[in-house]
């Protein structure tokens, strides 16, 4: 199991990657409209969530469900390049997670009251995957407005 959970991970990651190769870091600050995140806001909210949801599951706390302080957090975030090397520490941290976490425990579900409650811990990985992909497809048509093209997502990097 934790073979394919790994694959899922680092396919994701290229996925991901390989959609906003395109983008530039004078795309940074590059909104499609006021109120929403900027390309900079969108990749690090990407990577931060991959964390939030690895945390949710094996951390000691479950989900932290702040979002008003969340949403704060994402305001700084103003570099694509940084973003970048979150998303890439965000996939380590999730792999390394993969890799620390008792295989028992993947199929442990999740408490009552908690987000996916009932489901065994494993289903944060296709949650995780399902949000990066809708994420993906967003900064594509981000790009889109910018007037450039997206890499094909399902290739080599």
């Amino acid at each position: 199991m934790k073979e394919g959970l790994t694959e899922q991970v680092k396919t994701m990651g290229r996925f991901f990657l390989n959609t906003i190769s395109c983008l530039e870091e004078d795309d940074s600050t590059f909104a499609p409209k006021d109120g929403v995140y900027t390309v900079a806001q969108l990749v690090a909210h990407t990577a931060d969530t991959i964390m939030w949801f690895i945390d949710g599951a094996f951390g000691p706390s479950g989900f932290d469900m702040n979002f008003e302080n969340y949403a704060e957090r994402m305001k700084k975030h103003s570099s694509l390049s940084q973003g970048k090397q979150m998303f890439e520490e965000a996939i380590d941290y999730a792999l390394k997670a993969i890799n620390n976490v008792d295989p028992a425990e993947l199929m442990t579900p999740f408490a009552e009251g908690q987000i996916m409650a009932g489901a065994p811990k494993v289903a944060v990985f296709n949650a995780m995957t399902d949000h990066t992909a809708h994420h993906r497809g967003a900064l594509g048509v981000y790009a889109r407005l910018l007037g450039k093209v997206p890499q094909m997502p399902y290739g080599e990097m």
